[in-house]
């Protein structure tokens, strides 16, 4: 990526597909170059919990909803260090941001990150193409980095695909950390941080769990070393068929039989740890309003997504593993992709999607508590033997 100055309104954009579709419109945030993948969102608010979602490196990310930035940013709704994603596409940017936690503009804070974006091009058109032809790398250009077409898409042709993609060392923590527990501590949880957002932890601190943030090259020896209830494997970005270090020591959690809970990547590599493959979706889902029924107790849950690989077990029957009976929990109602894996043998299980809610509905949190159960049976069936 390169950036310069602060965009204006009628400094020229283009935007370039891998395929050749070109849109065209003015910069907005950093002026310069960027590439990733495009991919978009449906979520009609939430954005800042969007752009420092760490699961969003080296991604593109459209909004479809038209209007975007008129709450605009403030130092609250961080869920990490920084804006994460690699471009940024909107159709009408709001001119002036109302809002009474409103600090800065969303303009500004994509400038002052260095994050190359572009406004005023028909983001519906752009959304139905992806639909249509699936993800694909994209650049962005703007300013003095606008060469001609044929430069422009050699270079995104050129560019890194996410297939095949390693990226969690690359945004999760590089030293461990601790959230305390907030009143009384009930359970001390091991969180693999493989692009962790800050709300996940808060969640379970709220619940009486003193967190141990630990970071993606951690080894079964150090998961242990905090005396966990329970371990966490976070989301985070990338493809999961890389996953082979989080994979290992997943699979030695299991064989210790210590509770464990996975979201979004972390679900994807329960799956590969029970031996289950794992494929790149065509689109992804990503947003605050997909419809996911919990196959448990057939509630249906509207949650935030954000997941371009999804695992490939069977929806239609329990699975044997090396780690005993392991089932589809939860499904997507838009497409029945896998949604949530878990084990019936062992206290194991995981979700595609975001219960922590930041931004999104908080139909999920259960499984936060669902989490605590565990950690509380096996914690009475330990004093009991």
């Amino acid at each position: 990526m390169t950036t310069s100055t602060r965009g204006v309104d009628r400094t020229p954009a283009v935007l370039v597909l891998e395929d050749g579709r070109t849109f065209r419109g003015r910069a907005y945030g950093a002026v310069g170059a960027t590439f990733g993948e495009a991919v978009f969102s449906t979520g009609m608010t939430g954005y800042q919990e969007t752009l420092t979602d760490p699961s969003y490196h080296r991604q593109v990310v459209v909004m479809t909803a038209p209007h975007v930035g008129n709450t605009g940013v403030n130092d609250e709704d961080m869920e990490s260090r920084k804006i994460w994603v690699a471009g940024y596409v909107v159709r009408d940017p709001a001119r002036v941001p109302s809002n009474w936690r409103s600090t800065r503009s969303l303009d500004a804070e994509l400038a002052a990150q260095g994050v190359v974006g572009i406004s005023g091009i028909d983001t519906r058109a752009l959304t139905r193409h992806l639909r249509e032809r699936g993800a694909m790398r994209v650049g962005i250009f703007s300013g003095n980095a606008l060469p001609d077409e044929g430069t422009m898409l050699a270079e995104v042709r050129q560019s890194p695909e996410m297939s095949g993609a390693d990226l969690s060392a690359e945004v999760a923590t590089t030293e461990a950390y601790v959230v305390p527990a907030i009143g009384e501590k009930k359970y001390t949880v091991a969180a693999i941080d493989l692009g962790i957002k800050g709300m996940t932890p808060h969640r379970m601190a709220e619940r009486g769990i003193e967190v141990h943030v630990l970071p993606a090259t951690a080894t079964v020896e150090d998961v242990y070393a905090v005396n966990p209830d329970g371990v966490f494997f976070s989301n985070g970005p990338g493809d999961p068929a890389t996953a082979d270090h989080p994979v290992s020591v997943m699979r030695g959690v299991l064989e210790r039989g210590t509770p464990l809970f996975g979201i979004c990547f972390g679900n994807q590599i329960l799956g590969r740890a029970l031996g289950f493959g794992t494929f790149k979706l065509k689109y992804g889902h990503r947003g605050i309003n997909q419809p996911v029924q919990d196959r448990t107790t057939g509630k249906v849950e509207v949650t935030a997504h954000n997941h371009g690989f999804a695992v490939d077990a069977p929806l239609d029957r329990v699975s044997d593993t090396p780690y005993g009976r392991a089932e589809v929990s939860h499904v997507c109602l838009n497409d029945n992709v896998v949604e949530g894996l878990q084990l019936l043998d062992r206290p194991a299980f995981s979700v595609q999607y975001h219960p922590e809610a930041a931004a999104g509905p908080h139909d999920a949190a259960y499984l936060f508590d669902r989490f605590t159960s565990l950690m509380s049976t096996a914690l009475m069936e330990g004093q009991r033997a």
